[in-house]
Order: C-alpha cells, then sequence, then structure tokens
C-alpha cells in the first residue's frame, strides 16, 4: 500500500449502505404519508420481484464498547415477548396497506443480539410473519448470530423455518483486543457454533472480523485469520472499524483513543488479512467483504446481480425493503424511512395503529440517478453515467485527483476502479455524492474511509 495515499484520502465519509447517506437526507420535505405513497409504487412496479425485510431485535445482554448499533442492553427476557407482538403488530400495519399479498424473497434478522431471543419467540416472529405473506421459490433466510449465546436449538429451530444463511460475530480472537472490546468469546464456542450451524446444513456461514481495534497488531491479526481459516466459513466480512464516540457516546469510550492503530498501521492490518484470505481460497466482494467461490455471494457478483441496502451486500437484488422494530430502515427505492429509535416511542406508536417511521427522505430524479451510480460502483468497481452533461463534468472534476493517483480510469461516461483503486471505494463514491463537501467533510459526521 501507497502510504502518502493513505494519509491523502483518509478522510471521514460514508460507507454507502444509500444514498442520499442519513446525515444527508430532507427530513423537512419527508412525511410518512409520502413514505406510505412511494412503498406502494414500488410495490406494484416491482412486486414479481419480491420483498426484503429486515428484523431488528435490539436486545443484548452486555455492551460491547466497538459496537455501533441501535441497542437496548438488558438481562431481563420477559422484555421478548411483548416486543415480538409489537413487531408483527407493526408488520399487520404494513399488510393492511399493501393491496394485495407481499411475495418474500429476504428475511433477515439483525440486532442487537437476535440469540438473545428463545427458539419459541422467534418461531412466533416468523411464523407470524408468514401468516400473511407468501415466500419466493428463491427465498433467503438469514440472521446474525452471537457465539457466546447461540445454542444448537436456536439453530435447529430457525433452519427448520428456512433459514440457509447465519453470520457470527467474532471481530478478533486476542485476549486484549476482547477485553478492551468488552466482547470475551474463545474460539472454542466460534468453533462450536460454526461445526453446528455445518452439521444441520446451513449453506453460507458468514463470519464478522473488525480491524483497527484498539491493541491489534500484525501478529495478533494473524493469529485471527489462521483460526478463521481453519474453520473455512464461507464468507467473511472483514470491516474497518468505526470509531464514532461522538455518535455513539460511552459505548465507544471503552478505552483510550491512543489504543487505536493509526491509518498506515490500521490499513496494513487489512492488507495482511486480505493477502491470507487470497491464499485460502477467498475472492473479494464489493468492499470489506470476502467469499468462497460456491458461496450465492460470488456467483451474484459474477452474474451481476450484486446488490448493497442497509443490511450490507446481498446475493439478490429487491427495490423494496421493509424494515420492522425499533430503529429499523425501510427502503422503496424511490424514499427511505426511519423507524423510532426509542423503544418506548416505537412501540406506543405502534399501540395507536401508525406505521412509527419518525424520519426519512424522498429521492428525487437528481439523487435516483446518483445512487444508481454509487450502487454500480460499490458492487461492480465500475459504473456509465447517463445524466446530465453538466452533472457528469462536475463528478469528473470531482475525480480528477483520485483519476491522477491511478485509482480510476474514464473512459467517456465509464468510470472503472482499479484494482489499486478498490480500498479507496469510499473516496471514490464520495465524488458522485452530491450532497456533500468532498474537500472538507464534517469531522464528527462519519467514520475515517481508510
Amino acid at each position: 500500500m501507497d502510504i502518502e495515499l493513505i494519509r491523502k484520502y483518509n478522510v471521514p465519509g460514508p460507507r454507502y449502505t444509500s444514498y442520499p447517506t442519513v446525515p444527508f437526507w430532507n427530513e423537512e420535505q419527508f412525511t410518512a404519508a409520502k413514505w406510505e405513497y412511494t412503498l406502494l409504487r414500488s410495490f406494484e412496479s416491482w412486486k414479481e420481484e419480491g420483498i426484503s425485510l429486515y428484523i431488528h431485535l435490539p436486545f443484548c445482554e452486555s455492551l460491547c464498547t466497538f459496537c455501533g448499533c441501535h441497542k437496548k442492553i438488558t438481562k431481563r427476557h420477559e422484555v421478548e415477548d411483548p416486543y415480538i407482538k409489537t413487531v408483527l403488530k407493526e408488520w399487520d400495519l404494513y399488510l393492511e396497506l399493501l393491496p394485495e399479498k407481499p411475495k418474500i424473497k429476504e428475511i433477515h434478522l439483525g440486532g442487537g443480539t437476535p440469540t438473545f431471543f428463545s427458539t419459541e419467540n422467534l418461531k412466533q416472529l416468523i411464523n407470524g410473519i408468514l401468516e400473511g405473506a407468501e415466500l419466493k421459490e428463491d427465498f433467503e433466510f438469514s440472521f446474525e448470530g452471537h457465539p457466546n449465546n447461540t445454542s444448537k436449538e436456536h439453530l435447529q429451530t430457525l433452519y427448520d423455518l428456512g433459514f440457509r444463511r447465519v453470520s457470527y460475530g467474532v471481530q478478533d480472537y486476542d485476549p486484549q483486543v476482547q477485553l478492551a472490546i468488552n466482547r470475551i468469546q474463545p474460539f472454542e464456542n466460534v468453533k462450536k457454533v460454526h461445526e453446528w450451524s455445518k452439521e444441520i446444513g446451513y449453506t453460507s456461514v458468514n463470519h464478522d472480523l473488525v480491524f483497527g481495534l484498539p491493541h491489534q497488531t500484525l501478529q495478533g491479526i494473524e493469529e485471527t485469520i489462521n483460526k478463521t481459516n481453519e474453520l473455512k466459513p464461507d464468507r467473511i466480512a472483514f470491516y474497518s472499524y468505526a470509531h464514532v464516540p461522538w455518535i455513539k457516546g460511552n459505548g465507544q469510550r471503552g478505552f483510550n483513543e491512543d489504543d487505536l492503530p493509526k491509518d498506515d498501521e490500521k490499513r496494513a492490518l487489512y492488507e495482511l488479512g486480505k493477502q491470507m484470505f487470497y491464499d485460502n481460497g477467498y475472492v473479494e466482494i464489493g468492499m470489506d467483504h470476502f467469499a468462497l467461490k460456491t458461496d450465492s455471494l460470488y456467483k451474484a457478483m459474477q452474474d451481476g446481480s450484486l446488490h448493497r441496502n442497509f443490511m450490507g451486500y446481498t446475493a439478490g437484488a429487491t427495490k423494496v425493503m421493509i424494515g420492522l422494530g425499533m430503529s429499523a430502515i425501510s427502503d422503496s427505492w424511490f424514499s427511505f424511512a426511519q423507524n423510532e429509535k426509542q423503544l418506548k416511542d416505537y412501540e406506543e406508536r405502534v399501540e395507536r395503529g401508525e406505521i412509527p417511521v419518525y424520519r426519512g427522505h424522498i429521492l428525487n430524479e437528481e439523487d435516483l440517478q446518483i445512487r444508481e451510480q454509487i450502487l454500480n460502483v460499490m458492487c461492480n468497481f465500475e459504473t456509465e453515467f447517463h445524466g446530465e452533461n453538466e452533472q457528469f463534468d462536475l463528478i469528473k472534476h470531482r475525480l480528477k485527483d483520485l483519476q491522477k493517483d491511478g485509482l480510476v480510469t474514464i473512459d467517456g461516461r465509464h468510470v472503472f476502479v482499479t484494482e489499486k483503486g478498490i480500498p479507496f471505494v469510499r473516496n471514490i463514491c464520495m465524488a458522485f455524492d452530491l450532497k456533500m463537501d468532498l474537500s472538507r467533510p464534517k469531522e464528527r459526521m462519519f467514520s475515517k474511509t481508510v
């Protein structure tokens, strides 16, 4: 890696799970009625494609200090049943709104900790969702499992309900790193749930690893990845730690910032990991993801169907994604809508018979054009621009430095990310992002890009 390039481009920037990104949503022009209108428009236009559901299960028994998710810390499991009932009431509100039974293509259970919930409550949730819907033939269900509390019963129950993908949050195996991020889980725990998953019949097992955590070293990352390669998960997400304590409060202040690897040190962790994945048969997919050639994510990249949304990279695109649960974000392609972030507010809105969205963004024609370009860059590392000449001239000007540094090439209106440019894909997307000030990103809005 070119150290000077890292220092030049390691600026705050979005991860582009949406465009416009959340800080640039025009909330003043957003209303729940507009969200519902765009949802119906998309549902009618692409109903044969099916819809995706993201269900946010926010409870965790302890706080991981690296985590940036919306969660509720509690050991009181009596919160499970009322929450499940509220989520199903919210789903009923959507079923009343939609003109016919939806066809579900994807369900993803995220958190929080989905495996905080008992198998009976998870069964109640999924059966309740499916009562009012049909399934696409090629449906895909996935969930996030905590290695410390995912039981064989969890895995069997969800498998019997149609789940074939599971993602385990590993982060790092170094005891010092685990202590700093308050995520103590020995390799034996991960090995156990991984092997159970394969034994039961899950076809895609993912491990989440994070680089840039406090006290991480090259030696420690090497040991973590050696252990990961020993289990050979189908997919690996190798995320850059997003240090945003000004957003997440005390949760990300559990260690001294001097303990974090800096710029080129942090990138060296990634480069070592990437090479080790390559050496073990993995292929880089989009940004921060690796997959074996037998996995559906690799196949989606090969046939051009790879998609990216608030759930991250997915093997199948749907224009409609409905988010259920506290803080969940929905996407109708023409608009985004986020549910109430506070549990009490979320529950009260649903009990009043209201779809509990409280903010969002209605995309205009320019937004839709740029959204398509950024999605292409994130998924395919190339795009062909079809907008106005004036617009493209502005984007070309923003890409000038990136082109000069060999990170992109431009042929007419076709923009290609070079192999050298892949680590800087967030910066490249920022050149297309007409809603943010590229030259002076706001330090306290986003995590660093590299």
